[in-house]
């Protein structure tokens, strides 16, 4: 009977996932005598090996088997629980990882990793197994020689009748059989007493049931957890029968559905020889065989690094549901005025029409938030970044995480999640001093690092700081003067000064190391922050530490903004770069070199950016005197653009140009108004960037045609 398993395996790649991060973040919290952690590690791993020998991924169960079996013996306290074998645990995570992500994107894996891991497990294991062989031969002639192979042993009686779908959601009772004969021994027999006529079976119904007995030491949850992927899916009783020791019963063999696969999933690794190196992942998976049949699966998984999904609340489902379910009968109430309509019920018109409108905006937002997730998604990296990093640097670093349970756009969080790494390297590699300065300068040897998120109006602010030596106001601008960035006779604030270390290629790192220090990053994490229409601030004191406070958009599909006009145009400004919006007064304006104009706004001069001229347009009014300024800021600078008119503030759907058009300089999208338009989303940074570039070239062709003159 051939079954598509291709369609469960996402959900498998996603629980995979979640099992992976589930390891290890309880790995790093693990303490000795710690039961309850070491269980849920244990049941995250049997479930990724579950579920991969049920799709045939034989690298991936192969190589869990061996974790899954040094954590059985963690669990059973057969083994202490030490620091080396958490560190071990760690890089077998990352190497399950490593194969998972080779499935999900369909290539092969790198397995120099896997294997080397794969060795160091199986010489760990066969040292316990030493030690517990010394301790059983010490314990043999101390009891004079009684056999103690079966000491705590049980008989369990299992009853399997599966649902006669179960088959059809990719589930093989072989597989569930082969995991329980890695608890003990184990005897099956099939009950066929249910099987209709030939004539009338359906190939994909399953009709026997079965009855198992296992010898084992495991207990009820143990074997609980081997059907606990189908658990929805069958009738299972169980029930245990004491081993006396004295009157042992040989144990006897796997029969009925039994094959050579069984007994190599049953055998533990042996110290005569490790498991041989893992082959590349085979590009049709075959599966284990069901009633003498080969089930095939080809692993066309389109669940491709840049495909995801989102697990969302039956409460989310159900205001989504209650809102359809309002539109309905606005539509229909709306539907019933239009067949009759007479100017008596324009009053009805306007009250369902404003239920309309209600209904829509509610949806709208319901929407929304089903994107949402808590940002504790994208914090759960770092405790295991600060444990390598601690390691490698030899600091010793605390880390604190706040506001996890703050909401953000998946899309957003995906894009933030390398940016906020490089950060927090960059935290541990040049913030965080080491133990003998931090002693020496009067504080605590260990360093803290904070991640903390919180809404502030519509945005998200992340927050990296850390305790540490705070950032070198005069080496920054020291290194600024040497790369010619600035001038010496500039006078700069504090936080322009530290802008200037998210210039391409600026590090005042006085060592290189694999860590940070060679001038790439920074430029790339304000890059990325600004594609999401994002800012970045740097705040330091020297002594005390530094903070970098990343202030985004809650998402990326809906925009607040001011609808602005130029002439025949609209354009939206993004409400999170306004400052405020006046009419200028003719006083207060100043022309400076290269026709630059700059508006006196109360301490600052803000230079000010005629729209008109930056896209070539006519607009109604090309004066500056009483025109109006929409004032805004971004990177720390002011500048006011001046438009003809102001109009309504709303939100817009944002549609990319990139990928509907091409990308143009100063937008940074589109959207569609209400009358059926295309207005443009201002790219404010860029304006200011296309601002300055374009002053620069009239400074530099007013001095050339001067100095023609001269020559003339």
């Amino acid at each position: 009977m051939s079954i598509d398993l291709s369609q469960f395996i996402p959900s498998f790649l996603e629980e995979s996932f979640e099992g992976l991060e589930l390891m290890e973040s309880s790995l790093l919290n693990l303490e000795q005598g710690d039961d309850e952690t070491i269980n849920s590690i244990f049941r995250a791993a049997h479930s990724i090996k579950g579920g991969a020998g049920t799709f045939g991924f034989n690298q991936v169960t192969e190589f869990t088997h061996l974790v899954e079996t040094l954590l059985d013996e963690m669990r059973d306290g057969r083994r202490a629980i030490e620091q080396s074998d958490i560190e071990l645990l760690l890089d077998s995570v990352d190497c399950m990882r490593l194969l998972i992500e080779s499935i999900r994107d369909e290539v092969d894996c790198d397995l120099t990793k896997i294997n080397e891991t794969s060795d160091l497990l199986t010489i760990s294991l066969n040292k316990g197994k030493e030690s517990e062989e010394v301790q059983a031969s010490g314990e043999q002639s101390t009891a004079q020689d009684q056999p103690q192979a079966n000491a705590g042993q049980s008989i369990w009686h299992i009853e399997f009748i599966p649902d006669h779908h179960l088959v059809q959601t990719g589930n093989d009772p072989l597989l569930l059989f082969n995991a329980l004969a890695d608890l003990g021994e184990l005897v099956v027999e099939a009950n066929c007493k249910d099987l209709p006529a030939v004539t009338d079976i359906d190939a994909e119904e399953l009709y026997i049931s079965w009855q198992l007995t296992l010898t084992s030491s495991s207990t009820e949850e143990d074997i609980k957890e081997v059907f606990e992927w189908v658990e929805d899916e069958c009738k299972l009783n169980i029930t245990e029968e004491k081993i006396n020791n004295s009157e042992v019963a040989p144990a006897q063999e796997l029969t009925e559905s039994d094959d050579s696969s069984t007994e190599a999933a049953a055998t533990p690794p042996t110290a005569s020889a490790p498991p041989p190196p893992l082959e590349p992942v085979p590009e049709e998976i075959h599966t284990a065989k069901s009633q003498n049949k080969t089930v095939e699966a080809k692993a066309t998984t389109k669940a491709k690094a840049e495909v995801g999904s989102i697990r969302v609340g039956v409460d989310k489902v159900d205001s989504l549901i209650n809102l359809v379910g309002e539109l309905v009968i606005t539509q229909s109430m709306l539907s019933e005025l239009g067949n009759d309509f007479d100017i008596t019920k324009v009053e009805r018109l306007t009250s369902g029409l404003e239920q309309l409108l209600q209904n829509t905006k509610e949806l709208q937002e319901s929407v929304m938030r089903i994107r949402m997730l808590p940002i504790s998604f994208a914090f759960n990296r770092f405790p295991r970044l600060i444990h390598d990093l601690s390691k490698k640097t030899g600091k010793d670093i605390e880390l604190i995480l706040k506001g996890e349970q703050t909401e953000l756009d998946k899309t957003v969080m995906e894009q933030i999640g390398d940016p906020l790494v490089h950060l927090v390297r960059n935290a541990v590699d040049h913030g965080i001093e080491s133990a003998e300065v931090r002693i020496a300068n009067g504080k605590p040897a260990k360093g803290t690092i904070v991640l903390d998120a919180y809404h502030q109006g519509g945005n998200i602010v992340i927050e990296i700081s850390d305790d540490g030596g705070g950032i070198n106001r005069q080496a920054v601008f020291n290194k600024a003067l040497e790369k010619g960035l600035v001038d010496e006779k500039t006078q700069l604030t504090d936080s322009q000064v530290f802008d200037l270390i998210f210039e391409a290629g600026f590090s005042t790192a006085v060592e290189v190391s694999d860590i940070s220090g060679r001038g790439v990053g920074m430029d790339v994490v304000k890059k990325n922050i600004q594609s999401l229409g994002g800012r970045i601030q740097v705040e330091s004191e020297p002594g005390k530490g530094s903070k970098f406070k990343v202030n985004l958009p809650l998402t990326l599909a809906i925009l607040d903004g001011q609808l602005v006009k130029v002439g025949t145009e609209t354009y939206i400004v993004p409400l999170i770069t306004i400052v405020e919006s006046l009419q200028a007064k003719p006083e207060l304006i100043n022309r400076v070199s290269g026709d630059m104009l700059l508006y006196r706004l109360r301490e600052d001069n803000v230079p000010v950016i005629p729209i008109y001229k930056l896209f070539d347009i006519t607009a109604e009014n090309e004066q500056v005197d009483n025109a109006l300024l929409v004032v805004v800021e971004a990177d720390g600078q002011k500048v006011g653009l001046m438009v003809d008119d102001l109009l309504a503030q709303q939100q817009v759907v944002i549609k990319s140009l990139k990928d509907n058009y091409q990308q143009v300089e100063g937008v940074s999208g589109a959207t569609i108004l209400g009358d059926g338009s295309v207005a443009m989303i201002l790219d404010v940074p860029g304006m200011i960037s296309m601002a300055m570039k374009s002053a620069s070239q009239a400074q530099l062709h007013k001095r050339t045609t001067n100095l023609e003159g001269v020559t003339a």
